[in-house]
């Protein structure tokens, strides 16, 4: 078997290792991170839990640690609080960035581990099978119950050679978003093998399983080798090794051969991390704003690159260069071998050990700026400013357009310094915080901006829903749900962050939304791409929206509308997308048993707005019979708090 199947077999509970079937995975590990990690733990609670039943659960704190008000610091407490009393490990403010802390900390190679935070894949640089998934995903597996995937495909990305000077392990994974696009990897696993993945550290490899997200991937994962074990012996951790690779005769639905001596440097241009052009194709274009780190590369060696290519010299008076170290061992071997003075001296901006800009939590460049980030997403408006420019580049191309002021061949610096990373690092465990010993006497500490779980109704008989909102292809979860300094901090306040749905789109969806009383979206290709956030589903369904139909979708906003009882239908012919219009009525004479009967395609009647019939629409829901009855039940929790589950099984 090839390091996904291996995996898959020995966590498997329920379903067949058979493409396109549904699997159930016990998950060893859980994360979540602040901007996702307040609703998935009010979710956890709900479940009447008394503590979490995986091997380890942690709760990080990275996205909004950008305090402007009172709302992300009393989040931050009631986080803490809830991991002290449900036996959940805590990572405060500043101590870095999840998916950086978790490759240092708590990795184990060949378990499985899902996050509330779509880059959780990062951990397959370790040969961990970790998934990206929504809050309620991860609040489900915190109680035991299993993870479920459709079974994807297995890709085998074959790499042979090495890369030369100034190209590096980004440029591998812009290569593959250049040759497949953001829906390439739907329904399949990136598992890198071949001569190749020898020369790459786990740094390197967590770069591009970080990024196999955007891939749209179910995840990437890389061997657990002898590169993996000097890793984990330099974070003081070998004992959390074992080998796993794949085996000689291993098979593979897929084969990509990149020869990695062919590679050059590469740069994603705005407003998708496929549109790749090599960085000759766009030399010399003006840089405003160049940005560094982000969990794609904010580890010890490519902020030590950066630092030493920027040692005695000064970056471009044009450009504003920051920086973000992922995490606070990275920071402190920065600072005790010089190379933070270096960062410092040359103009830089040193920020806070977060995830920070990537996620538009502050230093949103300028008007029409050209930003140069070495970030995994470059989203229309998620840097905060709607007309930016938002290229993804290496730390390499960054740190040469930060000098030279313009996109430039970083060969042109001269010679690429040597990295040596310390033969020992700093390893300081006590801004990690365990759960109390004594968790009946820990109060839960929660703030006004903390509001109940809303209660969902299950499914009508009679299906009647207004469209409220026709969208493109590719709309992603920062068109549904904006993120930012300012629509951040109402993560943990529904009724106030649903305010914000599809804003960015079109500022009338709330109120059409409303008025209709029940909705339905209509989409193109691809609907959902991009982070895991739950609120880009919860949201809408608060708002009354009761389904998507949509031309594909995207599968962890696919899992997450699910999960909160949203109907997701694809057109059966997609020229059916064209006939509709907004207001007109989709109606589903007893939906239930439509819904529930064996086959997965039904008929749906389209109302215009005057109420005469315009067509007889022929839709798809392909979901399982489990899937399907959290649907009738109105969503995730309901079907588990209702005994649904049980009787189901």
């Amino acid at each position: 078997m090839n390091i996904t199947r291996k995996i898959i077999s020995s966590h498997m509970v329920s379903g067949s290792m058979k493409a396109g079937s549904e699997v159930g995975l016990r998950i060893d590990q859980t994360l979540t991170q602040d901007a996702t990690g307040t609703m998935a733990y009010l979710q956890f609670e709900a479940m009447g839990v008394k503590k979490v039943r995986t091997k380890l659960s942690v709760s990080y704190v990275d996205h909004n640690t950008l305090q402007t008000g009172f709302e992300n610091a009393d989040d931050h407490r009631f986080l803490q609080s809830i991991a002290e009393k449900y036996g959940i490990y805590f990572s405060p403010a500043g101590n870095g960035i999840c998916h950086q802390l978790h490759l240092e900390r708590f990795g184990v190679p060949g378990q499985t581990l899902i996050g509330s935070d779509s880059h959780t894949p990062t951990a397959g640089g370790l040969g961990m099978l970790s998934f990206g998934a929504g809050g309620l995903d991860v609040a489900c597996a915190m109680a035991g119950e299993p993870f479920y995937i459709t079974m994807p495909k297995v890709v085998k990305v074959n790499l042979t050679g090495r890369l030369r000077p100034w190209v590096s392990a980004k440029d591998i994974i812009l290569e593959l978003l250049r040759r497949l696009s953001v829906k390439g990897g739907r329904g399949k696993v990136f598992e890198f093998a071949g001569p190749g993945v020898l020369t790459l550290s786990v740094p390197e490899r967590a770069t591009i399983t970080n990024m196999g997200t955007e891939l749209g991937a179910t995840t990437s994962i890389f061997p657990s080798d002898n590169i993996t074990k000097a890793f984990l012996k330099q974070q003081k951790r070998e004992k959390s090794w074992k080998e796993i690779v794949p085996s000689k005769d291993a098979e593979y639905d897929e084969v990509i051969e990149i020869d990695l001596n062919a590679l050059e440097p590469l740069i994603a241009l705005p407003h998708s991390p496929d549109n790749v052009r090599t960085v000759k194709a766009v030399e010399d274009t003006p840089v405003n704003q160049v940005a560094i780190g982000s969990c794609t590369n904010s580890s010890l060696a490519d902020l030590l690159l950066v630092s030493k290519t920027l040692k005695n010299k000064k970056i471009n008076k044009n450009v504003s260069l920051v920086i973000s170290p992922g995490s606070r061992q990275v920071v402190t071997m920065l600072a005790k071998s010089g190379a933070l003075s270096d960062l410092i001296a040359s103009g830089a901006r040193i920020l806070e050990n977060s995830c920070g800009p990537c996620i538009g939590m502050g230093q949103s460049p300028s008007s029409g700026a050209v930003s140069l980030r070495t970030f995994n997403r470059n989203f229309e408006g998620r840097s905060g400013t709607k007309d930016a420019k938002v290229y993804l580049c290496s730390p390499e191309v960054a740190v040469a357009a930060a000098l030279f002021g313009k996109i430039t061949l970083p060969s042109k610096i001269g010679a690429k310094p040597k990295v040596k990373l310390p033969a020992k690092l700093d390893i300081d465990e006590k801004m990690f915080f365990a759960p109390s010993k004594n968790p009946g006497k820990t109060e839960i500490l929660r703030g006004p901006n903390i509001k109940p779980l809303p209660v969902f109704e299950p499914l009508p008989e009679k299906f009647s829903a207004g469209v409220v909102l026709m969208v493109g292809d590719n709309i992603t979860t920062d068109h549904i749900m904006p993120a930012g300094s300012k629509i951040l901090p109402l993560r943990s306040n529904l009724p106030a962050i649903s305010e914000y749905a599809f804003s960015a789109v079109d500022r009338e969806f709330v109120s059409r939304a409303k008025a209709s009383g029940s909705g339905v979206i209509a989409a193109g290709e691809n609907y959902g791409q991009g982070s895991s956030r739950e609120h880009a589903a919860l949201a809408p369904r608060y708002l009354g929206v009761r389904a998507v139909i949509a031309k594909s979708f995207a599968r962890i906003h696919l899992a997450n509308l699910i999960n909160f009882g949203i109907i997701p239908f694809t057109f059966k012919t997609a020229s059916d997308y064209d006939k509709l219009s907004l207001g007109d009525r989709i109606e589903i004479n007893s939906a239930a048993k439509a819904l529930g009967g064996g086959s997965n395609e039904l008929s749906a009647l389209v109302r215009s707005a005057d109420g005469s019939l315009k067509y007889e629409m022929a839709l798809n829901f392909d979901l399982t019979q489990r899937q399907k009855s959290i649907i009738f039940a109105g969503g995730l929790l309901n079907w588990i708090k209702s005994g649904s589950k049980n009787a189901s099984e």
